[in-house]
């Protein structure tokens, strides 16, 4: 996808395929659709008044205009004019989208000139508007056979019409929002691909494809059982040993040109994805329905790779070292046995109690080895717990965190995103029901507040320094019908990475 920057002086002369304008419920037209109306001698108005009410993310497409240059006018609802002030991220962004997919779904649409909104900053704006289109156009036919050429995407270039003094803040945007969405679409796409093709090894050789297109900047080295297995990873070790698939133990260590690299300057962000790239549930196995969807248990790891792919496109300068623990969770003759105690890398001794909470258990060993690294911050990313899913459904990310400052820059930056986190409690109480009578603790705490017994465990883990959990199980994938990854929290991700750059 290709995007560019044009300025509004000549709105109703630009030559493309489509134009894209705002307007507002009860018939009120943005500035960009006022001007369009002027120059086509009243139209805009007059379609308004009858047939559209401008409901937000509702769209319709006008033909040949007289006086206005594009072959088609988008008009695109913005909702009422109170509601779109009090949320003009999320106005913009769904605005955005519902322009590119009636783009999409319009015969003969290669470019998209657009002047949707205008109450946002023309950074955030052009950054919601790549990101927006990124999803909006994102189309997967991986493992098709014969995939559908009509559903491919037709969009070829998109134009973000801004003021002339705007210009170079616009096209920042539209790359940092262009980066973004490239990293989210190689999530989704690592997250949609079935379980015997996105193997732990798959995810190896896509992060040793990243470092050879971003040589340079991104390193990438990968350990394998053995290796593992002789830092102590006895946690992580055991989860895999059910399967036939190996284990793979993946860093990868950004570096960008301009970061600091004085002996007083912070550690790097060191993120952690849990990479189970299918979940059976081991022994505790899991019912049978919607278990395909288990293929999404490494959207952890997705959005590590996606995150980085992002990072080094737009060559943010920091230091930034991702960990992705992946494996099967797989029943068979040697898997984790509900009783089981293992060794972790930190010493501590773990009961299993529950051979479906693995993420935990491979996560736990990762956390332990970021510490080598004196990182400033550590955010593990992982689809923990159902528990989470029914706390918070699909619209917020859980956030876990007794850092203030961390948690504080991360729900700040979910909301810049339109990504959002909740932040969700820690109080010690919660440890008591990870009491184990045969190890230093259990790897469940019980039916009650599973999501936040599963954060109290990795705390056990991350006491070195300053951390945060993101559980995304319910915010990293669809079910049902609209099955597919989303792609967060990589958006959340950049946000913050851009706040620390900045």
């Amino acid at each position: 996808m290709e995007f560019s920057t044009q300025t509004t002086a000549s709105l109703h002369q630009i030559k493309t395929s489509a134009l894209a304008v705002g307007v507002f419920a009860d018939g009120i037209l943005s500035p960009a659709a006022e001007l369009i109306d002027r120059a086509a001698n009243g139209a805009v108005r007059a379609v308004v008044k009858t047939e559209f009410r401008g409901r937000a993310g509702a769209t319709l497409v006008l033909r040949s205009l007289q006086g206005v240059s594009a072959q088609r006018v988008i008009l695109v609802g913005l909702g009422k004019r109170e509601d779109y002030n009090a949320r003009t991220h999320a106005s913009a962004e769904q605005a955005f989208a519902s322009a590119c997919v009636a783009a999409q779904l319009t015969e003969g649409v290669s470019t998209l000139a657009a002047n949707v909104i205008d109450d946002v900053s023309i950074r955030a704006r052009t950054r919601a508007a790549a990101i927006s289109a990124g999803a909006a156009t994102y189309h997967y036919d991986a493992t098709f056979g014969k995939p559908d050429r009509d559903a491919q995407p037709k969009l070829k270039k998109i134009t973000q019409v801004v003021e002339r003094t705007d210009t170079a803040q616009a096209q920042l945007g539209l790359r940092e929002g262009g980066a973004i969405a490239n990293g989210m679409t190689l999530t989704r796409t690592l997250g949609n691909l079935p379980g015997n093709i996105c193997t732990p090894t798959y995810l190896a050789d896509t992060a040793r494809k990243l470092a050879r297109e971003f040589k340079g900047s991104l390193k990438v080295e990968v350990l394998d059982q053995a290796k593992v297995e002789a830092l102590g990873m006895g946690s992580f070790a055991s989860v895999a040993r059910g399967s036939a698939e190996p284990l793979r133990f993946i860093v990868l260590r950004y570096s960008g040109k301009a970061a600091k690299k004085s002996k007083t300057a912070a550690g790097p962000v060191v993120l952690v994805g849990k990479g189970i790239t299918f979940d059976s549930g081991g022994i505790s196995i899991k019912p049978a329905a919607t278990m395909d969807e288990m293929k999404y248990d490494m959207c952890g790891a997705a959005s590590v790779l996606g995150t980085f792919r992002a990072l080094a496109e737009l060559e943010l300068p920091l230091d930034v070292v991702g960990l992705i623990a992946a494996c099967e969770n797989m029943p068979s003759g040697t898997a984790n046995k509900p009783g089981d105690v293992v060794t972790s890398m930190s010493g501590q001794t773990i009961e299993i109690l529950n051979t479906d909470a693995e993420g935990r258990l491979v996560l736990c060993d990762a956390l332990t080895y970021a510490e080598r690294f004196k990182p400033s911050a550590v955010i593990d990313i992982a689809t923990l717990t159902g528990a989470c899913v029914v706390a918070l459904g699909s619209v917020n990310t859980g956030l876990f965190s007794k850092n203030d400052d961390l948690a504080d820059a991360l729900l700040t930056a979910g909301r810049e995103a339109m990504d959002t986190a909740w932040r969700m409690p820690m109080d010690d109480a919660y440890q008591d029901q990870l009491k184990s009578n045969f190890a230093d603790i259990a790897n469940i705490g019980g039916p009650q507040a599973g999501a936040v017994t599963a954060a109290c465990f990795l705390s056990r883990f991350a006491k070195a320094y300053p951390w945060a959990h993101l559980d995304i199980a319910g915010t990293a994938w669809k079910g049902g019908k609209d099955k597919g990854a989303t792609g967060r929290p990589v958006p959340l991700l950049m946000q913050y990475l851009l706040d620390q750059a900045a």
